[in-house]
């Protein structure tokens, strides 16, 4: 039989779990360009796998009804709307929200990474100029912070900051691969040289790390993945005590957190990488899609496999309370028919 694009196979399980939480996963993949939702479908029995085209998408964040999405040139944001969903003229009465395109921040080409909103607007990596920025409506972007030993603000992608997590609505700690003010430094310790830094204080919470990737802020602890070496751990920033919660064959990035269930994003190492042929789990790398671990036994529970078109994975998240969600981009022409004001909503003719 021959395979579909996107398709994939499933633990029974996974449907079920996002029933019982009510909510769907949203991931990215720079590699086939694509915002992916993953939802249940009305019984609970299967699951639903809507595409949806981005340029090189990277970090997505969701706050409510608000969602940002970092790609390759621009930050788009979008905005759920239950109402327009509901009169879809593609498909209506079929789905319980619709994520439709608000505006679009031309960013440029600096390789935004995780992207999240604060209090006073959007926070993102940028990764090229090694600093935490803001999206702006007159520059490109706005930088607010910088690892003290980036001595200057360039184009080089010096220490290649990654992960950002906010507390109470501003930046509070990153993630880098390395310790350097040299362009593309990074790459000479990438595999152990990975970093955690807090904001306020400029404090390396912990150092030595391989490869961390998406952390996230979760009663009190931060977790993150360590890709390079296939680990899923906590610290906590105050005693700053490391913590394994699951090890795995795979490169593991993409990380959501819902009632103690950790989804975390898998992907296949790049045949062609001198890097990842090094990693001691190289040869067994080959599943690319979500895992869900339940923290407090980490016990995998659930997984979804890829078959088709997704190789590489670098955002998971989480759509609460949306069972059947659908997103559109700025590609497609009907989302320019999509008309929302204060307390209305229109699909114009």
């Amino acid at each position: 039989m021959q395979l579909q694009p996107f398709s994939a196979i499933y633990s029974p399980q996974l449907p079920e779990l996002l029933g019982k939480l009510k909510c769907s996963i949203v991931i990215s993949t720079y590699q086939a360009g694509k915002v992916i939702a993953l939802s249940p479908n009305e019984e609970q029995n299967s699951m639903l796998i809507l595409p949806r085209t981005f340029a090189n998408p990277m970090g997505i964040a969701v706050d409510g009804n608000r969602m940002a999405i970092s790609t390759k040139n621009e930050i788009i944001t979008l905005a759920n709307s239950v109402e327009l969903a509901k009169y879809y003229p593609n498909k209506p009465d079929v789905y319980d929200n619709l994520w439709v395109p608000r505006a679009t921040h031309f960013t440029g080409t600096v390789d935004m990474h995780d992207v999240a909103f604060g209090k006073d607007g959007i926070y993102a990596i940028n990764t090229s100029f090694s600093c935490v920025c803001k999206v702006d409506s007159f520059y490109n972007f706005v930088p607010v912070w910088q690892p003290p030993f980036i001595t200057q603000l360039a184009s080089q992608d010096r220490c290649h900051l990654n992960g950002l997590v906010m507390k109470e609505g501003l930046p509070k700690y990153v993630t880098g691969l390395g310790q350097s003010d040299q362009a593309d430094g990074w790459r000479d310790q990438i595999t152990s040289g990975g970093f955690l830094m807090d904001i306020d204080s400029n404090e390396m919470i912990a150092e030595g790390l391989a490869m961390p990737h998406s952390p996230k802020l979760y009663q009190d602890k931060i977790y993150l993945l360590l890709s390079a070496s296939g680990e899923f751990i906590s610290i906590d920033p105050i005693t700053k005590e490391k913590e394994l919660i699951k090890k795995f064959d795979g490169f593991c990035r993409g990380l959501a957190i819902q009632n103690d269930f950790a989804f975390i994003g898998f992907s296949k190492l790049r045949k062609n990488s001198s890097t990842f042929g090094k990693l001691s789990f190289s040869e067994k790398a080959n599943f690319s899609g979500i895992k869900v671990i339940h923290i407090p036994t980490g016990s995998e529970v659930a997984a979804l496999e890829f078959q088709m078109s997704v190789d590489e994975i670098y955002e998971v998240n989480l759509l609460e309370n949306s069972l059947r969600p659908n997103i559109l981009n700025t590609i497609n022409e009907i989302h320019k028919k999509s008309l929302s004001i204060p307390g209305q909503s229109f699909w114009a003719k």
